[in-house]
């Protein structure tokens, strides 16, 4: 349960603050978009084809290019102009972009929460241990913790997908499936093991973390008193360490789905998703074709961007409200 304290503390930093606001109405915005995929689609985002007559990509709207076609043997330059059918264009295989941006950001939302929570069910329950009971223990599970934080996350990852495969799952979309839209992916796409890897990699900044909460927590003179009842160490750490521990687990975890999305969307970029409706795959695609079709990469780019300054932003609104000990920007 939240003290009436900590919720004190939240809405006050929430209220005095214009971050935390505008954070939590861009990540409102993103999740909604991403839940709701099928029913703002305005096209399949999987579906190729979507050209003009002349055979080339729709820009997006307010924006016209020029590009060479062949006409009769002869190449002619023609000027390309948007349709309110593709409101943000559509990219080199007439895929159209706003649909796929929709659908990029489930994808994107759905690795940065599961491989958060992955990260927080491996990592903390080490660090708990290696904390609260020190010595040997301590010794081996940080070392441990220590070489994992000696490789780079992304170089850590890919060794770990080369590994392990590519293996998307596929979840039935709810709905497409209660009937709601026809013509849309029935299937939500999940990258499995990017998701794994995710928590894989991650998992150490909980361990360490959590660690440095049941170092201060286990001299506490509750924690002597439980123990003088013969109340066992399980117990000790379920109902005294872990609780005691949760305000800068809970600050961590909400930066970390931010982390994790750059992380799916690097991956993504380098082929090794497993998916395809990602916004990193659809980065990957425009950069051939940056300058003359610059919205096929700029749309997810914008997106990737707006996910992560999101739950950066209520992430530090979090760290403001719940550690009194320091004072955040923007008050």
């Amino acid at each position: 349960m939240i003290s009436d304290r900590i919720r004190s503390n939240l809405w006050q930093t929430f209220r005095k603050s214009l971050l935390p606001k505008l954070g939590l109405v861009l990540l409102a915005s993103i999740v909604f978009m991403a839940v709701f995929a099928p029913v703002l689609a305005t096209h399949n985002p999987t579906r190729t084809g979507y050209y003009d007559e002349q055979g080339a990509e729709y820009p997006p709207l307010g924006y016209e290019y020029t590009t060479s076609v062949a006409d009769d043997g002869d190449i002619a330059d023609v000027t390309v102009e948007p349709t309110t059918e593709h409101v943000l264009g559509t990219n080199n295989v007439g895929q159209d972009v706003y649909s796929r941006f929709l659908y990029g950001a489930r994808v994107s939302l759905l690795v940065g929460l599961l491989g958060t929570a992955l990260a927080v069910v491996i990592g903390v329950p080490i660090g708990l241990v290696a904390g609260y009971y020190g010595g040997r223990v301590d010794d081996g599970l940080m070392r441990i913790a220590d070489t994992m934080l000696a490789f780079p996350a992304l170089v850590l990852a890919l060794a770990l997908i080369g590994v392990f495969g590519e293996s998307p799952i596929y979840v039935p979309d709810p709905i497409v499936a209660v009937g709601l839209v026809d013509g849309m992916p029935d299937r939500i796409p999940i990258p499995g093991t990017v998701t794994i890897v995710a928590g894989l990699v991650t998992w150490v900044w909980f361990a360490r973390v959590a660690r440095g909460e049941a170092l201060s927590i286990r001299s506490e003179e509750y924690v002597k008193a439980a123990r003088s009842f013969g109340t066992s160490d399980r117990a000790i750490l379920l109902k005294h360490v872990l609780p005691n521990s949760l305000t800068p687990i809970i600050v961590l975890a909400t930066i970390q789905v931010a982390v994790i999305i750059l992380l799916e969307a690097s991956l993504a970029y380098l082929g090794f998703s497993g998916t395809t409706l990602s916004w990193g795959y659809e980065i990957e695609r425009g950069q051939d074709v940056l300058r003359t079709r610059p919205w096929v990469a700029m749309v997810p780019g914008i997106g990737i961007v707006l996910a992560v300054i999101s739950v950066n932003l209520l992430g530090d609104w979090l760290r403001d409200a719940l550690d009194p000990n320091i004072e955040g920007e923007g008050r």
